[in-house]
């Protein structure tokens, strides 16, 4: 029962100059509230983003939960700051005390199969979670041996492997699904040894060099809780009995009962959506996005967007959204800022070229990058088979391969170049990320007309928005392929597949997008399982 006790003041667009220490908040809160300063008992910042629209005037905007010393004496506040009464949201872990003798499987230990695991683990379930690549110690050796040889191990590389692809990203924690389980991972996360300000913070990121040891915590945890792990381990086959899960088959021979799989894979094993195909399991053909990864110098696009304070201690490496819709071509979006960071060779099949994005958590890199991005819907698919977006991704990687020099080096090319429609064939003042290196050319050929198109007649119009975004020395990369799944694995409201006791879940099984919508579903299946064991 709530109880004024548990009662919360919630307040938006609280703002502060960047001179301004945040300390003046409590003065501000009063004055909004209509009380004294001495009335206010506490607050806690939810949320924080900075509003640089008007670059001689930055801010600092937040979302505060005030404690009174006496609620009731709120009568009257400032209807600008969108002041309301609430109670804070508590995610509430179950634990099944009765004795449940059932084996369950998770497949993948990204976001979504470590949250997942961690929650039947902490019900006291013990599940167990395997993994096709190596723990991220082993992993991250494993990327920097393909980085220095140019020879790929397609266990694990920077999409396989323990933490899944966000662990060599920006571990970007910002996500437009208003789920309030997303506070119980980011207080996971920080326990995990995350940063504090991730719970606050409009533009919550960990970076790849904290992420890799916060992941080592969670499995640390789930091997508290009474969860196992294996890694070097793929699901490799499925047994089905009279149309429900029965046993799967581990490396090609190690047969093993099951009564419950989730399947958290990701959306770069390919030779698992076979499999599952093969096995009968309802899926289908979906939209997603391909593209370039553009690059610039970070100093350019910190000043493009805070102006003269573009090195204010208070405001970071910049970052910016962008959305271009165009008249006769498909809209192109930015995707994956990453700024300060580096451009990744991304793929997990040899012959191919994959880009995508990585920060450190410091994002003090000289270049920022992102994807730009254009939609491709089903209807580009040579067929309608369920499988015909995987072969769209792949044709269009190893096209890149072929481009790039057969070598694992990406191609590239200087926007001028690419407005003017002509081969680059050197680097400019920019020097691009990407290692083992790129080769410079023409990306018309990487990417469908239709999509060369729409990039090309975007950039210019980008530039209104941004200064300099169509700088002609800004590096183009290609090619960004795996911005999510091309395919979606059916499942029904209790999140079991045509086949019981398999449930698909996450980006891979096209139920989420990002690491914190990834961990919500992963907690939405396992909370699943563990009501039926209640």
């Amino acid at each position: 029962m709530d109880s004024a006790q548990n009662k919360l003041i919630r307040i938006e667009e609280v703002k502060l100059g960047l001179n301004e220490s945040e300390p003046r908040l409590k003065s501000k809160v009063a004055q909004i509230l209509a009380i004294l300063e001495a009335e206010v008992d506490d607050y806690t910042i939810v949320k924080k983003n900075i509003d640089s629209r008007q670059k001689n005037r930055i801010l600092s905007v937040y979302s505060l939960d005030v404690k009174v010393k006496n609620l009731a004496k709120i009568k009257t506040f400032d209807t600008r700051h969108r002041v309301k009464i609430h109670t804070p949201f508590i995610y509430l872990e179950k634990t099944i005390t009765k004795k449940i003798n059932k084996k369950i499987v998770v497949v993948g230990s990204g976001p979504c199969g470590l949250f997942a695991t961690l929650l039947l683990a902490k019900a006291g379930l013990k599940p167990l979670l395997i993994e096709r690549g190596q723990k991220v110690e082993e992993r991250v050796k494993d990327v920097a041996q393909f980085i220095k040889t140019r020879k790929l191990n397609p266990e694990s590389n920077i999409q396989f492997g323990e933490g899944g692809a966000g662990t060599f990203s920006d571990g970007k924690l910002y996500t437009l699904i208003n789920d309030p389980r997303s506070k119980y991972i980011f207080t996971e996360l920080i326990k995990a040894g995350a940063p504090a300000e991730i719970a606050w913070s409009g533009t919550p990121h960990i970076g790849t060099d904290k992420l890799r040891l916060v992941i080592k915590n969670i499995r640390q945890e789930i091997i508290k809780q009474g969860g196992k792990i294996r890694f070097e381990t793929c699901l490799t086959d499925l047994k089905i009995k009279a149309g429900k899960i029965a046993a799967i088959v581990l490396n090609g021979k190690e047969k093993m009962i099951v009564d419950d799989l989730i399947l958290a894979t990701g959306h770069s094993a390919r030779d698992t959506y076979q499999m599952l195909y093969e096995q009968k399991l309802q899926m289908s053909s979906k939209s997603f996005a391909v593209g370039l990864r553009i690059e610039h110098q970070a100093e350019m696009i910190n000043r493009s967007q805070y102006g003269k304070f573009y090195n204010h201690p208070r405001l970071g490496t910049a970052k910016y959204k962008l959305v271009q819709h165009l008249k006769g071509a498909r809209s192109v979006y930015t995707f994956c800022m990453c700024p300060g960071g580096y451009v990744l060779a991304a793929t997990s099949e040899t012959g191919a070229v994959v880009t995508n994005g990585m920060s450190e958590y410091a994002q003090s890199g000289p270049n920022s990058n992102s994807a730009l991005l254009v939609p491709i819907l089903p209807t580009d698919f040579a067929s309608n088979h369920p499988l015909a977006g995987l072969e769209f991704q792949r044709h269009l990687e190893k096209q890149a391969y072929l481009i790039g020099g057969s070598n694992y080096s990406a191609p590239a090319q200087l926007v001028g170049d690419f407005l003017a429609q002509k081969a680059s064939t050197k680097t400019g003042s920019i020097i691009p990320s990407y290692q083992p290196g790129v080769k410079f050319g023409s990306l018309d050929a990487c990417l469908p007309s239709y999509v060369i198109k729409s990039i090309r007649e975007a950039l210019p119009l980008m530039e209104r928005k941004i200064k300099g975004f169509a700088h002609p020395e800004a590096v183009l990369t290609g090619v960004e392929t795996r911005s999510s799944a091309p395919v979606r694995i059916e499942r029904n409201e209790k999140c079991e597949s045509n086949i019981s006791g398999i449930y698909p879940a996450g980006e891979g099984a096209g139920y989420a997008g990002g690491i914190v919508s990834s961990a919500i579903d992963g907690l939405t299946v396992a909370e699943a399982i563990i009501s039926k064991y209640s």
